[in-house]
């Protein structure tokens, strides 16, 4: 299963270093937000996986 949440992380990271480089703090604060998303679609993609282990331990 692919990783979910990595590409925005990735994304993020460089946004942020983006902005802190170049002094804009928008695009810095975007690469957070897209960091964030990240996090959460793996938090998500985990809970989904343990859902369907779970299932079929039932079976």
């Amino acid at each position: 299963m692919a990783r979910k949440g990595g590409t925005d992380k990735i994304k993020g990271k460089a946004k942020e270093m983006t902005g802190k480089v170049t002094g804009d703090r928008e695009k810095e604060a975007e690469g957070h937000l897209d960091q964030a998303r990240g996090e959460a679609k793996k938090t998500m993609g985990k809970a989904q996986e343990t859902a369907r282990s779970e299932r079929r331990d039932r079976t």
